[in-house]
């Protein structure tokens, strides 16, 4: 049965009647007031939708347990309530687990998707166990300095701790019941599997200081979900849409009002993330893309789109081949820093050192004995440090 969920209906100040209907689902903890940036901003153009979730804010607390399934029917019945045939559906951590169910299951009520600071799965069920037990014993105040170290930065924290006790206050004053059966939901939640049905218009939006739900987490999300452009934002820790207020709301306006990235685009990288990785490997990608900052991300764009999703991605090489190229090139030109990383990558992606030795000779016929007995040298290093636990460079490619 689902319950009858607290909301409020902001614009369009534009007067438009066929403005696009935006729904904004927030995190386990939370009352609608933390997308007040949002629907600030959002609703000069849109009909946007602040819900309070079952258990939080203004809405009942029925008995637990809860289902994400139970939680996101909830909002489809808010969405028959406004005689909403579909909407954007903007979901941040618990919110974005509810996104995505949504997406999958209710495909025709969903227009876009923005998926914040959120996963396919929330770590081990035991966690949201214990948590819940605690809540429904000593209440989430007993919960809301630990949760509220995750929300944002240490930064941010540092900078202004009004703000971050008034969102402490939040946390405390959620139902107990309501924020235990929530983390029963969490306990039950693994939608690994499913996000490949999802056909809406993705962006996935991850916190580079995010402890919780951090970008190698959502990089699982953006891969999963055909064509979904992935960002990431810093300084932002698990509640971004706060920390990093202008930028994600510039992010869902664009994803929203413009139809989305242009489609081409957002397959390139999501190509291009794919090759990257099974070059390069998961540890030194996810290092890369958790150091990307404010200046180096359009780079991490330009690269996984042009050199993994275009070049690296075309049918007339195969990787091997492509591998062997690049560490060529790279001995000729005397690129210490990307040969070290791309021997490396080459000996852990099963090329053997007998093959990549044969190429650093004939290169050093024709591009220099020096060259290539530097390759020589870091080949010899790559051998006897690799192990599974090799540690890569901080390289941007």
């Amino acid at each position: 049965m689902t319950v009858a969920l607290a909301h409020e209906v902001s614009g369009p100040r534009n007067g438009s009647p066929d403005a696009p209907v935006v729904v904004l689902l927030g995190s386990l903890g939370s009352n609608r007031s933390m997308w007040d940036p949002q629907i600030a901003a959002l609703s000069d153009d849109c009909r946007v939708v602040a819900v309070d979730q079952r258990g939080h804010g203004e809405s009942p607390a029925p008995d637990g347990p809860y289902s994400v399934r139970e939680l996101s029917e909830d909002v489809l019945a808010v969405l028959d309530v406004l005689d909403v045939d579909a909407a954007h559906i903007v979901g941040l951590s618990m919110g974005g687990a509810i996104a995505q169910w949504l997406g999958a299951h209710a495909p025709r009520r969903v227009l876009s998707l923005s998926l914040m600071c959120t996963a396919a799965k929330f770590g081990e069920p035991h966690a949201w166990v214990e948590r819940a037990a605690a809540s429904r014993t000593d209440g989430p105040e007993s919960l809301a300095d630990a949760v509220v170290a995750r929300w944002f930065s240490e930064g941010l924290a540092k900078r202004d701790p009004e703000f971050v006790r008034h969102y402490r206050e939040m946390i405390a004053a959620t139902s107990p019941e309501g924020y235990a059966a929530c983390c029963d939901a969490l306990a039950d939640w693994d939608f690994t599997a499913d996000l490949s049905r999802i056909a809406a218009p993705t962006l996935v939006l991850a916190g580079a200081e995010d402890p919780s739900t951090p970008p190698s987490v959502m990089q699982v999300l953006a891969d999963g979900i055909a064509g979904a452009r992935f960002e990431i934002l810093s300084p932002a820790a698990h509640v971004a849409n706060l920390e990093q207020a202008g930028a994600v709301t510039a992010l869902l306006r664009e994803h929203i009002l413009g139809g989305g990235y242009a489609r081409g685009r957002r397959a390139a990288h999501a190509e291009g993330m794919k090759v990257r990785r099974s070059v390069l490997g998961d540890a030194h990608v996810d290092r890369s893309i958790e150091g990307t900052t404010e200046f180096t991300a359009p780079f991490q764009d330009f690269i996984t789109r042009t050199a993994w999703g275009d070049i690296w991605a075309r049918p007339g090489l195969d990787h091997t081949t492509r591998r062997l190229l690049t560490i060529a090139v790279l001995t000729a030109v005397g690129n210490e820093h990307e040969l070290d990383m791309h021997i490396r990558a080459a000996l852990r992606g099963g090329v053997d050192a007998d093959t990549i030795g044969e190429v650093l000779l004939h290169t050093a016929v024709y591009a220099g004995v020096p060259n290539s007995n530097r390759g020589f040298a870091l080949g010899k290093k790559a051998l006897a440090d690799l192990s599974p636990g090799d540690t890569e460079d901080d390289s941007q490619t």
